[in-house]
């Protein structure tokens, strides 16, 4: 489990109200919820012969012994709030969150055991084109982010019949080259044999790809409903690739699934992915709701968007006030905070713990600053402040403290 560091917070806040200014304006609205969920609640979702279910969820029993889990993923937990709050009855639903999300799995970079998702669902739209607005939502994104090399695949799972279909020609065929399967696989096999077509396995790559394939097996309606997808994406200008092997590694899963992918991170190439789940609400217990959804790992997000030469976030104060002398320090937060109240969303930060005139303008220089404000008692005998660039050649000058907000929100502004 990994620190963000202030440094690399302030980039992280960036990323994050891009990302969430883009989704808002879809009109998705923000839910919060809870880091605990009753075990079961992922269980039914997501599915016991998953790798998340069976190896990587942290779960322990409470002090009235029921089965808690730190949830692995979202869009469960959002269900099971939508059917706890009624929101899904007689209504439709866009909404979004962000947060830690916790898997017992090989650390590695970009990957940790609590990580952070974005996590954006529509419940209650049946059609393609939620689907593709939620793809769209993302390329607006990239291009928010001035992100590059990244590619779009799409495919269908079908409708559940189909699926069940598509699943028993799996078994055959797996079941015909048995002795070629790994560990993995075999155990899939009598499971969830499209997890299978996830294998990450080199040696089974070739077994893979003479496997059959789905799009051969789907009724009409499915295959009209990408088709659909298909055409609007292209009529957006969205490029996209239809990946036949694409399955999600979620047992709720049908129709639309789709990844954005990256050359740009190694191994770690899924930036954002999801798909529709039209059966989950009713498997959770609610009334049967259409649904789609993607979910997107920030600490890959950020590391793309530094890959791509994005510009670090800055956690710098705008300001430093130096006060020095007797008397200067209570003049010095009472001017700080007047600069907060004229200047919305200016950084002050006063110099605390005292010091000789020398050593705070160090820490100013240190504190990052673009200026440093200077009270001294000559300065308030004379009810003006010193105003230094500490960023540029520029010197030092002398402004009257009722012109001093106007004069910073002119330096900062240009």
């Amino acid at each position: 489990m990994n620190d963000i560091l202030p440094d690399v917070s302030a980039t992280w806040q960036l990323v994050e109200s891009i990302v969430c200014d883009v989704i808002e304006s879809y009109g998705y609205r923000e839910i919060r919820l809870p880091v605990l969920e009753h075990t079961e609640v992922f269980a039914r979702a997501i599915g016991d012969a998953t790798d998340i279910v069976e190896k990587e969820m942290y779960t322990f029993r409470d002090r009235n012994d029921e089965s808690l889990t730190m949830r692995p993923e979202a869009t469960a937990g959002m269900v099971r709030a939508g059917i706890t709050n009624g929101l899904f009855h007689n209504q439709r639903q866009k909404l979004w969150t962000l947060g830690p999300m916790f898997r017992y799995e090989k650390p590695q970079k970009g990957r940790y055991r609590q990580f952070h998702q974005f996590d954006v669902e529509a419940m209650g739209y049946a059609g393609p084109d939620i689907d593709a607005e939620l793809i769209i939502m993302c390329a607006r994104m990239w291009e928010r982010l001035g992100l590059s090399r990244l590619s779009l695949e799409i495919n269908t799972l079908g409708s559940p019949q189909t699926r069940e279909k598509y699943r028993e020609e799996l078994v055959s065929y797996f079941s015909g080259v048995k002795s070629q399967l790994d560990e993995d696989s075999i155990r899939r096999l009598g499971k969830n044999p499209l997890r299978i077509l996830d294998s990450k396995n080199p040696e089974m790559q070739e077994l893979v790809a003479a496997a059959p394939v789905m799009t051969d097996y789907l009724d009409a309606e499915s295959a009209a409903h990408f088709d659909g997808l298909k055409s609007i994406l292209d009529a957006a200008g969205v490029a996209f690739e239809v990946n036949p092997r694409l399955v999600r590694g979620l047992d709720y899963y049908n129709l639309t699934v789709f990844e954005w992918i990256t050359d740009a991170l190694g191994s770690q190439g899924a930036v954002c992915a999801g798909g529709r789940y039209d059966g989950l609400v009713e498997k959770l217990g609610g009334r049967s709701t259409p649904a789609i959804g993607w979910a997107m790992g920030a600490e890959r997000l950020v590391a793309l968007y530094e890959a791509c030469g994005g510009e670090a976030g800055n956690s710098a104060p705008d300001v430093y006030v130096v006060a020095a002398g007797d008397g200067a320090f209570a003049a010095g937060m009472k001017l700080a905070e007047q600069l907060r109240d004229v200047i919305a969303g200016l950084k002050v930060e006063l110099n605390l713990g005292g010091g000789s005139f020398k050593s705070q303008l160090k820490r100013a220089d240190k504190s990052g600053a673009a200026y440093a404000v200077i009270l001294g008692e000559d300065e308030i005998a004379r009810n003006e402040a010193g105003l230094k660039p500490l960023r540029t050649g520029e010197d030092q000058t002398s402004v009257a403290l009722d012109e001093l907000a106007n004069a910073l929100a002119e330096r900062l502004k240009g």
